[in-house]
């Protein structure tokens, strides 16, 4: 007989407003995962993201085509987790941490959760080191060092992966991160 902590009870879809999917009959935490099946056969990922009563409510984390009302629900009971390593070194990977580049699968061994402690930015470091980040226009007007976090925000088509590359080509730094994030236009 299976353990009861191994059974997972399944829900249905009955309801989306927007990009959030109400579920009913399934219980998850808020930040667990789960699986929600679509008319072709597939399932995307959806967050937890509240509660109400009997019901989850759920943000996709993918396209929600084909998404249909009654649609199965699946409780995954895992967690927010990418990989880490020296191995993402010089790799491109989209928001899932899955690789964009071409080059292979990711060989990292170790795995952090999203939902980390935050930091008290009092306790970090302070940036005492200017770093040249290879874009004469940015390096005049904006003063930037090594460690820093800095918010790039613009419309689309306007040329943010652009400068985003240059800043990659031309910093000199042992290495460094980029997160873009687009957002979605949903109609």
């Amino acid at each position: 007989m299976a353990n009861a902590a191994e059974i997972v009870v399944e829900g249905t879809l009955s309801r989306m407003v927007g990009m959030t999917l109400e579920a009913v009959g399934c219980e998850a935490a808020v930040g667990g995962r789960c699986l929600v099946d679509t008319a072709e056969g597939k399932q995307i990922e959806a967050e937890v993201v509240g509660f109400s009563g009997d019901k989850l409510f759920l943000m996709p984390t993918g396209d929600v085509r084909g998404i249909m009302p009654g649609a199965r629900v699946i409780p995954t009971r895992s967690v927010s987790e990418v990989a880490v390593g020296d191995a993402l070194l010089g790799r491109v990977v989209d928001g899932a941490g899955r690789p964009l580049d071409g080059a292979g699968e990711l060989r990292c061994t170790d795995r952090m959760s999203l939902t980390g402690e935050p930091l008290n930015p009092l306790m970090r470091r302070a940036i005492r080191d200017p770093l040249d980040v290879g874009v004469r226009s940015i390096n005049s007007l904006l003063a930037v060092g090594g460690g820093q976090r800095i918010g790039l925000f613009a419309g689309s088509g306007v040329g943010k992966s652009v400068l985003l590359g240059m800043m990659t080509r031309y910093t000199k730094a042992v290495s460094y991160t980029h997160l873009l994030i687009h957002r979605l236009n949903t109609a």
